[in-house]
């Protein structure tokens, strides 16, 4: 810790976020499901998040404090108890704030929804809020130690507005805890040339979680496997006017190619709404974690990529 502290002195570079919610390995292997084990119904994953605050709480700088993304209390496929995901969250928000008057920083956990973790979309984050802080002790404690990571790529493929959604949530009291910048695919459902571009994506890694929006409403699958297979069987029926967006992290930059789409503006939209509340967050973060398994034609050399993402969110702010 002493060197890596005295080695980020050295490059002018600091650590003010840790993303919590892999546990594990999570590049060159098979992840899928396997990225919300152990969930928060575990002593495992509750004393690995202290472990990341007991590292953040040293590495975060004074003035802008330290954060920890974690998964959205778990899966819903995992039918979890979610009395005991509350306990111990309790329990975190107790030793995070012991470590924030400990080091005289602000330091804060945000739960990140995502396409059917236990929670996934604005309606679903208020309900667990108001369920999870109807148990805890200390209100105040618990809303100033764990609020939301808002995943822009997430909330854009549960068809949620940017706005609407921030609103909701500062309504609430929630804390925003940082912000992931981040863009997802889109892609018509009924267009065969679509189907055919976005079979591209499918890869053995990550899950790729699809959500068609129709006249009937939201329908939701796993990932791109099941999304063809449930088109082939014709348990999905479509009316010719629906959206679809699939669960594939792909650069800020990229506008992707006809006839695929990305949810870009959602992100746009998000920065539109920092130039008017600068002090909602103070901690965001470019994540697109995809490079490894992008399709041919979309990858190139790393570092250029990472500049691109850089440049593009410099330039909307400043085009603002």
């Amino acid at each position: 810790m002493a060197d890596f502290a005295s080695w980020l002195g050295k490059t002018q570079t600091y650590v003010f976020t840790i993303n919590g919610f892999p546990y594990g390995d999570f590049h060159g292997t098979r992840v899928k499901e396997k990225v919300y084990q152990p969930d928060w119904t575990t002593v495992e994953r509750l004393n690995y998040t202290k472990q990341l605050f007991d590292i953040i709480a040293v590495l975060a700088p004074e003035d802008c404090g330290g954060s920890v993304s974690t998964l959205p209390g778990s899966f819903k496929e995992f039918g979890a108890d979610e009395g005991v995901i509350f306990r111990h969250l309790e329990e975190c928000a107790v030793y995070i704030d012991a470590l924030a008057q400990k080091s005289g920083k602000d330091l804060h956990l945000g739960l990140e929804p995502e396409p059917l973790g236990h929670f996934e979309n604005t309606a679903e984050t208020l309900a667990f809020f108001e369920r999870f802080l109807a148990t805890v002790n200390d209100v105040d404690l618990v809303k100033r130690r764990i609020g939301l990571n808002y995943d822009c790529c997430h909330f854009a493929l549960e068809f949620d507005q940017c706005r609407p959604s921030l609103e909701a949530f500062a309504r609430a009291g929630i804390r925003i805890s940082k912000v992931h910048l981040s863009s997802a695919l889109t892609f018509d459902p009924n267009d065969a040339d679509s189907l055919e571009s976005l079979k591209r994506f499918d890869e053995p890694t990550y899950l790729h979680q699809v959500i068609v929006s129709g006249k009937d409403g939201l329908k939701r699958v796993r990932d791109l496997p099941e999304f063809y297979q449930n088109l082939e069987s014709g348990e999905w029926t479509l009316d010719g006017q629906d959206q679809a967006r699939c669960h594939f992290h792909v650069p800020l930059y990229s506008e992707a190619a006809a006839p695929l789409g990305t949810t870009q503006s959602h992100a746009v939209d998000m920065l539109a709404y920092r130039r008017e509340h600068p002090d909602f967050c103070n901690h965001f973060e470019i994540e697109t974690y995809t490079w490894g398994v992008l399709p041919d034609g979309l990858q190139s050399d790393l570092t250029s990529q990472i500049v691109r993402e850089f440049q593009w969110v410099l330039n909307t702010v400043s085009s603002q």
